[in-house]
């Protein structure tokens, strides 16, 4: 049996690690052993894995202290392939293999812009973190961008050839997510006649902006009955909460914190939208498509506009203006698209498509 090592940071309730572990069981379902190599391992999202997949906790506490652990690993186990999800375990990745002297491939997986992440920071901040790629990656079989823009990104900040690069979408779209979505949610603003719900999710931090969600919807709201809740934690939640108080709409605002099945949420919403600043290729926004959901999103760098064509499948707005936000939500909820129009406009972004691509570039030979 073929065996894949993935090596992750698992420190959190991110978009990356329900994408690694959706990936992982796609992979597993098509007969491939994984070791998934945790440098931390501490998330909501990691319960039951899959037959044929090991969790192994490096327990390092870093990307960097983790490298003697992984070269360890590489040198007894001789996985055919390595795939490392994000820039510091790219590194430690290269490192490792390098300190093993073994022959194994070694794929990467970016899923931010970098340079928007890195707008706005010092010259010389961004240099530390940009200027490493530069060699790191030369020592990179392959890097999978989530996006055509975080590739174009990549390949402008790391200086690798294109060839060496390319896009796989996120596998969001697993066979569990209709059964997800239609578990039972009693709360009191579901299914309420002439009040829309709208929905925002993620981690509530600055690259979602959630600041400008609730200035739209404080818009929104002066205009028309609605109800809004955020999904997400972070160390954002004490300013939104007295934002919202500030803009006296505290009353028809809820944030539940994390749950691990957001997809409840996300079906008997009216709308959703994503008010980011930055993305790789934002998940969330795939999964209330997939799901049938009208959505609106903000146009930063670099995934809503790769995902909503343009604006056909939902309107976008500039980051931070929350008066235009508030008319696409308008807008959107007075004529929403037909849900399957919905869910065919993100039919690329699959489980099985994903793992067969991911596959494609992880074993060649195979493929050849």
């Amino acid at each position: 049996m073929k065996r894949l090592a993935v090596l992750i940071s698992f420190s959190g309730a991110g978009g990356v690690e329900r994408m690694v572990l959706n990936l992982v069981a796609g992979l597993a379902a098509r007969g491939i052993a994984i070791d998934i190599l945790a440098i931390r391992a501490a998330s909501a999202h990691l319960g039951a894995l899959p037959d044929g997949v090991r969790l192994l906790d490096l327990k390092a506490g870093s990307s960097l202290l983790a490298v003697p652990a992984i070269a360890r690993y590489l040198q007894h186990a001789r996985p055919c392939a390595l795939l490392a999800a994000k820039d510091r375990a790219i590194r430690a990745a290269v490192l490792a293999r390098r300190l093993a002297g073994v022959d194994c491939r070694l794929v990467g997986r970016l899923g931010t812009t970098l340079s928007a992440a890195l707008e706005g920071r010092s010259g010389f901040s961004r240099w530390l973190r940009v200027a490493p790629m530069r060699w790191f990656y030369r020592h990179v079989d392959h890097i999978v961008a989530v996006s055509q823009g975080v590739l174009d990104d990549t390949a402008h900040l790391s200086g690798m050839p294109r060839a060496r690069l390319s896009v796989i979408r996120n596998p969001v779209i697993t066979p569990q997510l209709n059964t997800q979505a239609a578990e039972p949610l009693d709360h009191p603003w579901i299914n309420v006649p002439d009040v829309p719900l709208i929905l925002g999710a993620g981690r509530l931090t600055e690259q979602k902006d959630f600041p400008t969600l609730l200035r739209a919807f404080a818009r929104l709201r002066a205009r028309q009955p609605a109800r809004l809740v955020i999904l997400g934690e972070g160390r954002g939640r004490a300013a939104l909460s007295a934002l919202a108080a500030e803009l006296h709409v505290a009353c028809d605002v809820e944030m539940p914190g994390f749950t691990p099945n957001p997809y409840m949420w996300m079906a008997r919403a009216q709308l959703f939208v994503l008010s980011s600043a930055w993305e790789g290729s934002p998940n969330v926004l795939t999964e209330a498509l997939a799901l049938g959901t009208p959505s609106v999103a903000t146009d930063c760098p670099s995934g809503p506009r790769e995902v909503l064509a343009g604006g056909r499948f939902g309107r976008l707005v500039a980051v931070g203006d929350d008066a235009a936000l508030a008319d696409a939500m308008a807008a959107t909820l007075a004529a929403p698209l037909p849900a399957a129009t919905l869910r065919a406009a993100v039919s690329e972004y699959t489980q099985e498509a994903a793992s067969a691509a991911y596959l494609r570039v992880l074993l060649p030979v195979l493929d050849a």
